[in-house]
């Protein structure tokens, strides 16, 4: 089931965006014409007048670099240059393999907080706990770090090793760890059941993850049967995007035919059209789908398709609205252009850029009082951000833009879920809505 595109989707909140990966040796643009490359004369000028007089001696690499990514970033705010290592850590990140510990972390306190280690990795099997603070990595304080910096220096080539002083609770004295690298593969999919409702969870767009989800459907069906199963949930919130030909993968699953997603760009003859094949993995099952204000592109490209075919009803919040797509165009050793070509319709040819995907039944989770107080928020505040509300973000459609996005908050307890609640008392019986199940004969997406 698993389509190779090489289209890479992701939202504006990993900091990444949708992208086609092309060859270095690709078609370039129509010559400039005369003026453009006196203008561009006039860059040599500045390049050579920095360099020359700056009160410090520049990085000729670094000003280079801030130079393309300026150009790029006026553009949108998806387009932008990544140098050697910032397009191997994204290529990296899309395989949802390296070699590392296998924790998922935070930051609490200046230190880094293991969330949890993943069953089965270095971390997990050298004793690393849910709860720990890790203060040291080989020997150097992770006070005045970033995160990132953090997470950076415990990945690393499989078979090496690092060094953990960690701070753990109803320990005396420091607990010093030394975890051996391994390959390490980042779940991009959680499931539980909830009763008699399969409950799924994409955390992200990833290579794992229509593999994941497979392997989530039958777990499900084994643990309580399809007889007695009543339906899933499929939780997209705060999922900010990944592979296209994943998020086309996990839409193929529910639906028997029909289109999927297209991509328009500046030429009519760059259109394409992606079409589900055969066979719904859930057997045509009720099946509800979550978003918020975290899901975005890849995810919103599974809520459109589910929702235009009438396989699946929307329930939760207005979804983040990034619909565009960036061709990634490698350069050799000197990394990565990442370039917005395109825009992404749903099957009924709703562009989501800047309006995102409206749900079915909307259903608001508020964000409890004491973190308004720990923010420093009124009770009027708004707390939700969308493509819409990005400087210089392309229009999708002008005329129809209202403005994407809503909260993302999603509660770290079921019980206080509200959305998710909703979801499983509709699929339950226990609540009724006209959007619920879909009415197959209203279909238009052809």
């Amino acid at each position: 089931m698993i389509r190779k595109l090489s289209i890479l989707f992701a939202g504006a909140l990993m900091g990444a965006t949708a992208m086609t990966v092309v060859s270095q040796n690709a078609g370039v643009a129509n010559a400039a014409g005369s003026d453009t490359y006196r203008q561009l004369a006039i860059f040599g000028d500045v390049f050579e007048r920095v360099r020359a007089q700056y009160v410090e001696e520049p990085d000729d690499q670094k000003l280079v670099e801030t130079a393309i990514n300026g150009m790029l970033t006026s553009l949108d705010p998806h387009s932008s240059y990544m140098n050697a290592k910032e397009a191997a850590d994204m290529r990296t990140e899309t395989r949802g393999q390296f070699g590392g510990l296998g924790i998922e972390v935070t930051m609490e306190e200046e230190l880094v907080k293991v969330v949890s280690p993943f069953e089965g990795t270095p971390a997990d099997k050298a004793g690393v706990l849910a709860g720990d603070l890790i203060a040291e990595i080989d020997g150097e304080q992770v006070r005045g770090l970033t995160l990132g910096e953090a997470v950076e220096k415990m990945k690393g080539d499989i078979g090496t090793s690092v060094s953990l002083t960690i701070i753990r609770e109803g320990a005396t004295k420091p607990v010093r760890l030394t975890v051996t690298r391994d390959e390490i593969k980042v779940p991009s999919v959680r499931h539980t059941v909830e009763n008699d409702v399969g409950y799924i969870k994409l955390l992200k767009f990833n290579e794992q993850t229509t593999i994941g989800l497979e392997e989530a459907i039958a777990d499900i069906e084994e643990q309580v049967g399809e007889d007695k199963l009543k339906g899933y949930v499929l939780d997209l919130r705060r999922n900010p995007g990944g592979l296209l030909d994943e998020a086309v993968s996990v839409s193929d699953a529910f639906l028997d035919n029909g289109e999927i997603v297209s991509t328009r760009g500046r030429n009519s003859d760059e259109t394409r059209r992606y079409n589900a094949r055969s066979g719904d993995e859930i057997n045509g099952k009720p099946l509800v789908v979550l978003v918020n204000g975290g899901s975005a592109s890849a995810s919103e490209i599974v809520a459109g398709a589910l929702q235009d075919q009438r396989r699946a009803t929307v329930v939760g919040s207005r979804s983040f609205g990034k619909g565009s797509v960036q061709t990634i165009i490698p350069l050799g050793a000197n990394g990565a252009l990442r370039l917005t070509t395109a825009l992404y319709y749903t099957p009924s040819g709703r562009s989501i850029q800047g309006r995102g995907i409206d749900p079915d039944i909307t259903v608001d989770q508020p964000l409890p009082q004491e973190i308004r107080e720990q923010m420093g928020l009124e009770a009027e505040d708004e707390l939700s951000r969308g493509e819409s509300s990005l400087r210089g973000h392309i229009t999708g459609n002008l005329e129809t833009e209202e403005g994407s996005g809503s909260l993302d908050y999603v509660p770290p307890e079921t019980a206080d879920d509200l959305q998710l609640q909703y979801a499983l008392d509709l699929l339950r019986g226990v609540k009724t809505n006209a959007m619920f199940p879909p009415k197959q004969e209203a279909n238009a997406a052809n």
